[in-house]
């Protein structure tokens, strides 16, 4: 028996018992859904350098 805590509502679950790993149930995984494409979750963006303008 894995135990394993749901990223979304923090309870932990037998993984044996989900289909819906990495969550609990289908609802937390429809949560964590809808957070990503209403962008309430992102992944952080890099800075990029700004361009050197200088001859070489």
């Amino acid at each position: 028996m894995a135990l394993l805590t749901c990223p979304t509502c923090s309870r932990t679950f037998d993984a044996a018992q989900s289909a819906a790993l990495p969550f609990c149930c289908d609802r937390c995984r429809l949560v964590d859904l809808h957070r990503w494409l209403s962008e309430q979750h992102t992944l952080p963006l890099a800075c990029e350098d700004p361009p050197d303008d200088s001859p070489d």
